[in-house]
């Protein structure tokens, strides 16, 4: 027998409040189009690894082949190596400036299953500099450099897990670290137990018409500006993609935000956690964040989780989504949490600083379909609560409503759900429009300090992996 349902109709009356700067603020998270960038192949310089000794058989290591494409490419100031009629095993190759890495229907670039292809460098893994292998495809320090077809690139499945049994982060897909003018498009990404798509440092990146499938994240954009994330289709083990700037201390000096990123028109599924998190490691600051027009799939937690603790300190804020379609969610539509996700961090941002501060934040035009919480919103730091949260136009079916502690200026404004149980709307703490009938929430435990560590963090420290 169906659950009975009860209509949930909140209005705020009003369409703006005067103490609020959110909404008007988000309404700009619109991120300005990105330069026109020449094709990297604009010279005629179109390079084939045969020429220099590749096989694209599927079991011979073509590294050293592709390998002296892409430089020769670089050294010629750009150009385009071309994958075609095959499966080309290799380990890791760097892509220089002006280039292309071109892998055409039918051909697929394969991850060696053998961890010693992989250099060691300086990689960023959980928000911090650590030893750790670097990726099938990277590239570093240059500009104009892209990825197109319609083929395949692969990982191992022969390396399992995130971490290798020496401690150090096995290789994601594609990183890219500080590359101006980023393109990838068109193709299909299949990973293993590791990140497929790792951009950190970057400007101006654009990532659209892919396939990313894999058994944990799908693009983790890492203290990166002015990226967008259009017409992707995602089947991911952990996030979809999320959004990242550093942690701790380390994050908090370095200060490189996440900034000025636009996700639109996407599908989404997920298999363990979220589509979109936000987080946790947000030590560097988030913010200017636009999402629209995506579907929401499935998810094992929530649809959307924006996260952080005390000890990051830094911001997440000016956050809009708007014109979603969300079901198949094992936990519920949002959740926010700044209280206890993540791993605590050696070297914190102690005290008042060392709380995020979060604000201005809208969610609107939305259709949910029996998720099983509306909104989770409760652990929010009561010394630094939330400004201007915005929840406007949501039709559909839930499980249970909106729980929100902590918060000013909040605006819950024509939705239109369907509740199973439970509260319409629990609140504590909190001021705002669309809160009348609202039943009271027991007040949010107000965590322990952040105490400052006993040595003082700087710059280069070691700290290890596992911290």
């Amino acid at each position: 027998m169906p659950v009975e349902r009860r209509a949930f109709l909140a209005t705020a009356g009003l369409t703006a409040l005067a103490v609020v700067t959110g909404p008007a603020r988000a309404s700009r998270t619109a991120v300005p189009a990105l330069p026109q960038r020449t094709p990297a192949s604009a010279n005629g310089v179109r390079l084939d690894p045969r020429a220099f000794g590749a096989a694209g058989d599927g079991a011979t290591r073509d590294t050293a082949a592709i390998q002296q494409a892409l430089d020769r490419c670089a050294v010629f100031g750009g150009g385009a190596v071309v994958l075609a009629g095959g499966t080309f095993v290799s380990g890791s190759v760097r892509i220089g400036a002006n280039t292309t890495l071109r892998i055409e229907a039918g051909a697929t670039l394969l991850g060696s299953p053998d961890l010693a292809d992989y250099p060691i460098g300086q990689v960023r893994w959980e928000g911090r500099w650590v030893p750790g292998h670097l990726g099938l495809v990277y590239a570093q320090d240059a500009q104009g450099v892209r990825l197109a077809g319609k083929g395949n690139i692969v990982g191992s499945s022969a390396i399992p897990g995130r971490i290798a049994k020496t401690g150090l982060r096995n290789p994601p897909l594609l990183e890219f670290v500080a590359v101006r003018g980023l393109e990838v498009r068109d193709l299909v990404t299949q990973q293993n137990d590791m990140w497929s798509i790792h951009p950190v440092y970057c400007e101006d990146a654009t990532f659209s018409g892919l396939t990313v499938n894999g058994g944990a994240d799908g693009i983790d954009v890492d203290s990166c500006r002015r990226v967008e994330i259009r017409h992707c289709d995602f089947d991911t083990g952990d996030d979809c993609i999320s959004l990242k700037s550093g942690r701790g201390m380390e994050g908090a000096m370095l200060a490189r935000p996440t900034e000025d990123v636009t996700i639109a028109d996407c599908t989404f599924r997920d298999r363990h956690w979220a589509c979109i998190g936000i987080g946790s490691e947000t030590s560097g600051g988030i913010r200017r964040v636009l999402v629209e027009r995506c579907a929401f799939k499935s998810a094992r937690t929530f649809s959307i989780y924006i996260k952080s603790r005390p000890g990051r300190g830094a911001f997440i804020e000016d956050i809009m989504m708007r014109d979603l379609d969300v079901a198949g969610a094992g936990g519920g539509f949002l959740r926010l949490n700044f209280l206890d996700s993540g791993k605590k961090d050696p070297f914190p941002v102690a005290g008042l600083a060392g709380i995020p501060t979060v604000r201005n934040f809208t969610f609107e035009h939305v259709r949910v379909k029996d998720v099983p919480v509306l909104v989770e919103a409760t652990n929010i730091h009561p010394d630094k609560p939330m400004t201007g949260f915005v929840l406007r136009d949501v039709t559909g079916t839930s499980g249970r409503g909106i729980t929100l502690a902590n918060m000013r200026a909040v605006m819950l404004d024509r939705i239109a759900v369907e509740i199973a149980s439970g509260p319409d709307i629990a609140i504590a703490n909190v001021t705002g429009r669309g809160l009348d009938g609202a039943e009271t929430l027991p007040s949010t435990p107000r965590p322990l300090p952040v105490a400052a560590p006993l040595q003082e963090y700087r710059l280069g420290m070691e700290s290890g992996m596992n911290n």
